[in-house]
């Protein structure tokens, strides 16, 4: 039973145990006396025992235990509910260190239910406990004595960093840092421990960056001449911006390179810049040259957006377009997989169905992934091994850092459309809190009476989900885990270090629900979310941009969805639980018709760093400015989704420890050893996990 339960936590050897690291650490040498503490403290007290424990029972056979406690500055009651066993620990005249909620009631001092730990003079106590991530039927207690015994026994650790980096940067070993990790007595052994395992995050990761770049072909790319683009140009309902006409010219300059070596180019832009085009030049190109193109999206949605949009131009100009998605029927996949193998499809897009090994091409030349961050290293690989040393453009309408774009697709030459076309409105945004409620529902409804269409998005699908909050248990008061005040010492892996006191999440269903009900019983009301059949998203998502529905509310799921101009009003609930990045890519999907439109960001939190980060929002509509905030505010998190081990695609940017942001300069050095040094057997298997690719060295 308890095998399975540390599985779940990807625990299934003294490694992976070692490697489940704190979340955070109560710091529980920060002793506090009694008079100096407010109500609803929580932190640690150093009590003498002065009256011996007493039991009673209460109803439904109930039992509590009291007893007094004191310091030098007054008295305390210590309350237990159902331990009985209480009664034989607690003896009058011997010192505890208690951990817990300090209230007070009627003026006397109260813990109820305190962790406890006798003062011996033999045994001093430690400074800092750790808390780990946990799941059900598992306990801080149960699993810190594991890891205590895995410290114990463990004798040798694999080497990771090269001797080198040891000598060179002044880090400590593998085994003090797991110890200082896991167990530190102090603050300066917990950031020595943190030292060592940021840089053996960026050690890691740089290796895996630089196996990518050496791994780039340098030759053998189909051989593609310059074709006249006055046809293609002349298909398109609009005159290209120079952006768009600089970025076509950088990728035709590649594809036609006298050293046939393959394009690989990354093309970034902010929403709405017009990326698609400039693929669409590409595939033109090709598929002109007599070779077929293929076009990977991450969702059925976006597929079908592009199919929507681009299978009408290439059939005026006349290629042969098709549609390649799980939910294509039987029937339709033999006969593109046929068409794809006969050379009788000269472009197609789809999404991972492409992947399968029975998709095979009679002449490819040219693969294009979009939304490129949702990809990893890995399923770009598969996608370009359909052919030899395939030409490869990968778009990402998410705007990134220059600096950081260098280091994350370090392997692409990098394009940058950072110019809108004409017309495209400036999204009015706004930061505003519940008290707005009733004003914002009249601007809903406002704004469906004159014609337009409402998204409302929340954070989670259901409301029984709180999918940001920690789990706990009975070795720990809850509430310590929210502010550092409170004597939680956190590493802030997601940069936010009180989550859990924020405001409930709204739902999709239950939102939804609501507003139907309730709310606006007279207006149809739909919802969508990324655990439904494709089938009933995409139907949901034609219903929207036929104007079938007057308001959407949905998950994330439609950050990359459709285009719909008709779209006038997006307001995202708990605002604060989103990335700046993926709060404009949300912004993004109104403004795109001809009627004024709308971002009200609602958000309730007491944070000020988290109303700061909104605030930015309100600002500017640059989506590198807000880029660049993310990266300065919160490291690089928001520009990859995140979700659980099971889920995410390796090649992913995901660190523990380190921030792309604050060790920008650690990584640095990071990539010179990887490129110097001999790498250590443990750091090329763990490169190998992380970028699920095989590493020859």
């Amino acid at each position: 039973m308890r095998a399975k339960q540390l599985a779940k936590l990807g625990i299934t050897d003294a490694g992976g145990l070692l490697r489940h690291f704190p979340r955070a650490y109560q710091h529980r040498g920060n002793v506090r006396m009694l008079s100096d503490a407010s109500d609803g403290e929580i932190g640690a007290f150093i009590l003498t025992i002065r009256t011996p424990p007493v039991t009673k029972m209460v109803k439904n056979r109930m039992t509590i235990t009291k007893f007094t406690a004191f310091d030098d500055s007054r008295t305390c009651v210590i309350v237990f509910f159902n331990q009985r066993y209480i009664n034989d620990i607690f003896m009058v005249g011997e010192m505890f260190r208690f951990w817990g909620k300090l209230s007070f009631d009627g003026g006397v001092a109260t813990l109820s239910s305190p962790v406890f730990e006798q003062v011996r003079d033999d045994k001093p106590l430690p400074e800092f406990v750790p808390l780990y991530p946990l799941t059900a039927a598992l306990s801080q207690k149960y699993l810190g004595g594991l890891v205590k015994a895995a410290l114990e026994r463990i004798i040798e650790y694999p080497p990771v960093l090269p001797d080198t980096v040891y000598r060179e940067e002044g880090l400590c070993t593998a085994p003090e840092a797991y110890k200082f990790t896991h167990f530190p007595n102090n603050y300066a052994e917990l950031e020595r421990g943190r030292a060592y395992f940021v840089f053996e995050e960026l050690y890691v990761f740089a290796l895996g960056m630089a196996h990518t770049r050496r791994e780039r072909p340098e030759g053998c790319a189909p051989p593609l001449e310059r074709v006249d683009s006055r046809e293609f140009l002349a298909a398109l309902p609009f005159e290209l911006t120079g952006a768009q006409k600089r970025v076509t010219n950088e990728i035709y300059s590649d594809m036609t390179s006298p050293r046939r070596r393959p394009m690989a180019r990354l093309v970034s832009g902010d929403v709405g810049s017009g990326k698609t085009v400039c693929a669409a030049a590409a595939v033109y190109f090709t598929v002109k040259n007599d070779y077929q193109a293929m076009l990977m999206a991450p969702t059925e949605i976006l597929a079908s957006q592009h199919y929507t949009d681009l299978s009408e131009l290439f059939s005026r100009l006349g290629f042969s377009v098709a549609l390649l998605t799980g939910s294509t029927k039987a029937a339709d996949k033999k006969a593109i997989k046929s068409g794809l193998r006969d050379g009788t499809i000269d472009f197609v897009i789809g999404t991972h169905a492409l992947l399968t090994d029975d998709v095979e091409f009679k002449n490819p030349a040219l693969v294009i992934t979009d939304e490129q961050h949702r990809f990893g290293v890995m399923q770009r690989a598969r996608l370009a091994a359909k052919g030899s040393d395939l030409h490869v453009l990968v778009m990402s309408a998410t705007p990134i850092p220059r600096t950081l774009a260098h280091i994350i697709y370090g392997d692409l030459d990098m394009s940058v459309v950072d110019e809108l076309p004409p017309g495209r409105q400036k999204v009015g945004t706004f930061v505003v809190d519940d008290s707005f409620r009733e004003r914002l529902n009249g601007f809903i409804a406002k704004n469906v009476a004159d014609g337009g269409q409402v998204y409302i998005v929340c954070p989670a699908i259901e409301d029984a989900e709180e999918t940001l909050k920690d789990e706990t248990d009975n070795d720990e008061p809850g509430e310590g885990l929210t502010i550092n005040d409170s004597g939680v010492v956190g590493f802030d892996f997601d940069g936010d270090n009180n989550k859990v006191s924020e405001p409930r999440l709204k739902s999709a269903v239950g939102y939804a629900k609501k507003l139907r009900e309730e709310v606006f019983p007279d207006l149809r009301v739909g919802f969508i979310h990324g655990r439904m059949p494709a089938a009933q998203k995409d139907g949901i998502m034609r219903d929207f941009s036929a104007g079938n529905i007057d308001i959407l509310v949905s998950t994330t799921v439609i950050e990359v969805g459709i285009n719909v101009p008709n779209a006038s009003l997006m307001i995202v609930e708990n605002a604060e639980r989103f990335g700046l990045s993926q709060l404009h890519q949300l912004r993004g999907r109104v403004g795109r018709g001809t009627r004024k439109s709308y971002c009200i960001l609602v958000s309730d939190t007491k944070n000020e760093q988290s109303k700061s980060r909104l605030e930015v929002l309100h600002d500017t509509s640059d989506g590198y400015k807000v880029a660049q905030a993310d990266l300065d505010m919160r490291g690089p998190g928001d520009f990859f989704p995140r979700g659980s081990d099971a889920t995410r695609q390796h090649g992913e940017l995901r660190f523990k420890f380190a921030s792309l942001c604050g060790d920008m300069e650690l990584l640095r050095r990071a990539f010179g050893y990887a490129e110097s040094c001999e790498a250590t057997p443990a750091a090329i298997k763990a490169a190998q996990t992380w970028f699920g690719m095989k590493m020859e060295y």
